[in-house]
């Protein structure tokens, strides 16, 4: 009874309620299995706010649009108006100087006539990246050259090129002569080279060019040439060095221009030296008289045959002590590798070469044979001479002595051949190797019994 009353006494809210007590496992009729659910409600939509960071987004990509349009537009019209044909009504040749800029460059063609539009012309080197690029130089612009084919002539650097050709056999000082002839060249040769240095040959250049480096080309240009011909030298050669082989060569040079005649004359001189005989070369002579001069204006005398010079082949032994000339590339392979011949004489024949033997004898009959052109030669001359009045009367022709300008070998040393009344003499010299004199490079025979020694068998 006592429990029972106390389980009374429990209120309603003290007793435990059914969801809290259990779960449920089940719906508690048909109808609420099959009733769903209600779907929650959709969140609230947010309103963009306008001028935010899309629409400058889309601002700026419309600008770019429209400038990209415009560019394509500009740049279009730039194109057809850079390749429009210019105003030049026949090729011409522009000179542009030195660190000329863009703008400076566009002034002067306006004024040569190549353009018309100077500020077209530096947009379009501009937009090009050729602003730096255009180059100085003396320059051809064909008739009727666009813009674009006036800076694409800049650019590519296709300057107009200039030449100057140096003769074989000239010496250093008559190079040098010939270098500050040239109105084109610019500048000062610093020092004139020593003999044999240079390499005569044809260089081509640009205006502005300095004759200081056209002469570094010549040295640059000898020193390779050297170098391969020393390599493929005859190992039979008497010369030891490189630069006696130039000496030898420029030897070479001054005797004979016909390039038929070079390894022959070459083998002459190389005999000689086997056979420890004197060079007796006449050239050497001139050289040891006026040294870079080159030439001695007048013929050689029979006492500077004589003289006693470091260069006259006729006194010393062996080769001299340098170069006479600057020698050609002919003439260091034609030492490098003469004839294999026997000869150790050779006299002009009269037809622009030489003759030449093996023995004193066979030389002294093409010398015989030489002296009696010379005689036809002065008689013709004689006949085909005009006279001139004289102001004392007289008659007087241009009659030629000994064309070696020597003394009769007859006559004492220094003496010169006697002339007929009213004529007067001209001697020549022939170590001149320039287009100047009309017998270039032409040898005589200077030997005599005295002079060359007498052969002896080996």
């Amino acid at each position: 009874m006592f429990g029972r009353k106390k389980q009374t006494l429990m209120s309603s809210n003290e007793m435990p309620h059914q969801d809290e007590q259990q779960p449920r496992l089940a719906p508690k009729s048909p109808s609420e299995a099959i009733k769903p659910m209600a779907a929650p409600p959709p969140p609230p939509r947010m309103r963009r706010e306008r001028g935010g960071l899309l629409s400058v987004v889309s601002g700026l990509l419309t600008l770019l649009i429209a400038l990209a349009i415009g560019l394509v537009f500009g740049f279009s019209v730039l194109e057809r108006e850079v390749t429009a044909k210019g105003p030049l009504q026949s090729d011409k040749v522009v000179l542009i100087p030195r660190n000329t800029g863009t703008s400076e460059i566009a002034e002067i063609l306006k004024q040569e006539g190549v353009i018309n539009q100077p500020l077209l012309f530096e947009a379009y080197a501009l937009v090009n990246r050729q602003r730096g690029q255009l180059k100085a130089g003396e320059f051809q612009f064909k008739a009727g050259a666009s813009i674009q084919d006036a800076i694409e002539t800049l650019a590519q650097g296709k300057a107009i090129l200039h030449s100057i050709t140096i003769p074989e056999g000239l010496t250093s000082d008559q190079i040098v002569a010939r270098l500050y002839e040239n109105e084109i060249l610019s500048g000062d040769i610093v020092e004139t080279p020593r003999e044999g240095m240079l390499l005569p040959d044809t260089y081509k250049f640009e205006r502005g060019t300095t004759r200081q480096q056209i002469v570094n080309s010549m040295q640059m240009a000898q020193r390779q040439a050297l170098a391969q011909i020393w390599q493929r030298r005859s190992p039979e050669l008497p010369v030891k060095t490189a630069q006696e082989l130039v000496i030898l060569a420029s030897i070479v040079e001054k005797e004979t221009a016909r390039a038929d005649e070079r390894t022959r004359v070459a083998a002459v001189f190389i005999n000689r030296l086997m056979r420890r005989m004197k060079l007796q070369s006449d050239p050497t002579i001139v050289y040891g008289l006026v040294g870079g001069k080159g030439t001695l204006g007048r013929g050689i005398m029979k006492n500077e045959i004589e003289a006693a010079t470091p260069y006259n082949t006729y006194v010393i032994e062996g080769l001299p002590p340098g170069p006479i000339a600057n020698p050609g590339r002919a003439a260091l392979e034609a030492v490098a590798n003469p004839s294999r011949t026997k000869d150790l004489y050779f006299v002009a024949d009269g037809s622009g070469g030489h003759a030449f033997s093996e023995s004193y004898e066979q030389h002294q009959r093409n010398v015989t044979r030489w002296r009696q052109v010379e005689k036809t030669r002065a008689a013709t001359d004689a006949a085909n001479s005009v006279d001139r009045a004289d102001p004392d009367g007289g008659a007087t022709g241009d009659l030629t002595q000994d064309p070696r300008g020597l003394a009769d070998p007859t006559a004492p040393a220094g003496a010169k051949t006697p002339l007929k009344p009213g004529m007067k003499a001209r001697g020549f010299d022939a170590s001149e190797g320039t287009d100047k004199d009309p017998l270039k490079n032409k040898t005589y025979d200077l030997n005599s019994p005295k002079n060359v020694p007498v052969l002896k068998q080996p």
